[in-house]
This record gives C-alpha cells, sequence and structure tokens, in this order.
C-alpha cells in the first residue's frame, strides 16, 4: 500500500531529494510552475562560491547570493529550499570529480594513499568546506563519486563490502580533522602576527616556565629534547598520521587475506 500519499511507496519517500539535488543531477531542468526563469542552479552556486571564496562562508546567505546576481531573494528559493541546501550545492561544485583510476595493477595502498592526498588538495584549496556541518551520507553527484572511487581502490582486497565503508570513513575522517587542524592553527598564527616559527618558539619557552618536570615529566623529557625548538615540515603531520592509518587498515587487509585464502576462497590481491 502506498505509504506517502496516492501512487508513492515508503521506499519513494527514503529515496526523495531536495528539488535542488534533483536539478544537480540533472533530473530537474527548472522549476515546474511560473514563467521560464532567468537564473539556474549553476549561476547560483557559482555566485555562492565567490562569496564563499573571497570571504568565508559565513558571509554566504541568500540575500547576499541574490545580490550578487541582481534578483531578488525570493527568486532563488525556486531553486534551493534553503542556505544549508545551498551549502551542500557549493561543496559539491567545489569536491569536483575525483582524479582518474589509478593505473591496472595498482595495489590498495597506493590507491588510497593518492585518494587521500587528492580529498586532502580540494580542502586545502576550499577552506571554508569544512566550515559546513556533515548532515548526511554523500548524496551529490561528486560526493557520490569520490565515495565510489574510494571503495574501487579496496576492490580487490578481500575485506568486506561493511569493512570497505568503514575504511573509507576511517581515511576520509582523518584528511578533513587534519585540514581542519591546520587551518585553525595557521588561521591563529596569522591573527597572532608572527611566524610559526616564533609561535612554536614562544609556545615551547611558556611550557619551559611553566610546566613542572616533577609534575610532568613526561614533558619536560620532550622539552629537553629540543625538538620542538627544530623547524617543521607543514607537511609532515599529514604525512606520518596518513602513514600510521594505513598500516593500520594493512593488518586487517592482510589478516583478511589469510582468511579468505585459508577458506579457499583468496583475494585477488594478496600481499607479500
Amino acid at each position: 500500500m502506498a505509504d506517502g500519499g496516492p501512487g508513492r511507496s515508503r521506499a519513494d519517500e527514503d529515496s526523495a531529494l531536495p528539488a535542488s539535488l534533483e536539478a544537480a543531477w540533472g533530473l530537474r531542468q527548472r522549476p515546474g510552475k511560473g514563467p521560464k526563469p532567468g537564473i539556474g542552479i549553476d549561476r547560483i552556486v557559482e555566485a555562492a562560491l565567490a562569496v564563499g571564496a573571497a570571504e568565508g562562508l559565513a558571509a554566504v546567505s541568500m540575500g547576499r547570493v541574490a545580490k550578487e546576481l541582481g534578483v531578488s531573494t525570493m527568486s532563488l528559493y525556486r531553486y534551493v529550499a534553503a542556505k544549508d541546501e545551498l551549502y551542500i550545492l557549493m561543496q559539491d561544485a567545489a569536491m569536483g570529480l575525483p582524479p582518474a583510476p589509478p593505473a591496472p595493477g595498482t595495489g590498495w595502498r597506493e590507491a588510497m594513499d593518492a585518494w587521500a592526498r587528492a580529498q586532502r588538495e580540494v580542502f586545502h584549496r576550499h577552506l571554508w568546506m569544512l566550515r559546513i556541518p556533515i548532515s548526511g551520507p554523500p548524496a551529490t553527484p561528486h560526493s557520490v563519486a569520490w565515495w565510489d572511487r574510494g571503495l574501487a581502490a579496496l576492490a580487490e582486497t578481500a575485506l568486506d563490502e561493511g569493512e570497505k565503508i568503514s575504511v573509507i570513513l576511517l581515511v576520509g575522517g582523518f584528511v578533513r580533522n587534519e585540514a581542519l587542524l591546520m587551518a585553525d592553527l595557521s588561521a591563529a598564527i596569522a591573527a597572532g602576527g608572527r611566524t610559526p616559527e616564533e609561535t612554536m618558539r614562544g609556545y615551547t619557552r611558556t611550557l619551559e616556565r611553566l610546566a613542572d618536570p616533577v609534575r610532568y615529566p613526561a614533558l619536560a623529557r620532550l622539552l629537553e629534547s629540543r625538538v620542538m625548538y627544530e623547524p617543521d615540515d607543514e607537511n609532515w603531520e599529514f604525512e606520518f598520521g596518513l602513514e600510521r592509518v594505513l598500516d593500520g587498515i594493512e593488518v586487517l587487509v592482510t589478516r583478511r587475506a589469510r582468511g579468505a585464502a585459508a577458506s579457499g576462497n583468496p583475494s585477488r590481491e594478496t600481499p607479500a
């Protein structure tokens, strides 16, 4: 029996998309009522992206975007129901399509490494994206394409489909968190009017003055090593973290491959 009105089943209701996302998928070309419009989703998103890139996400509003386009605010609502929807469309446009698939024979680790680095590059080009709250699983064309590319990187492993999803969430979460942390630190350093090196030296001297070595012996050993005075590669934390995350995933991939081999169903990618 239909559950959401005549002709609509519960499955239809569960899979329904906002009109703006239907347009992004090419399922809706223009509003169904009224005269032929003079603007469209693409122009609205393009104007919103320009505002976000110049002034940050907080400056993006339906009124501001309408002003950029020289139209009334109400005219935008024929395409985008709310600012949150506009944020999602902006994010999808900024993400773009993922890079081309790796060459045949590329191992899962190399493929996941490339996927993670490509995502990081996108985030660093559009730091405002990191301020958009996560409202649900990927549902826009480009986000689904990235999701699919990440899953494809694991296709030759013996991981089950649920484990593949968890790996994508783990790696993607690490990339997003690292980019957000670095963006916040960079903003704080810039606001202080000092270079990163000056900021770190000042912080280290503060710890040396305040941290009692009896109370904080591990921190005291760190300070004695002088490592915090050494110049830091801005990419080092990302490189270190990504390698450790992939190391952990490799343990699971190896374990699943051995289990599959023992059961007579070896994976297509057998670890050395």
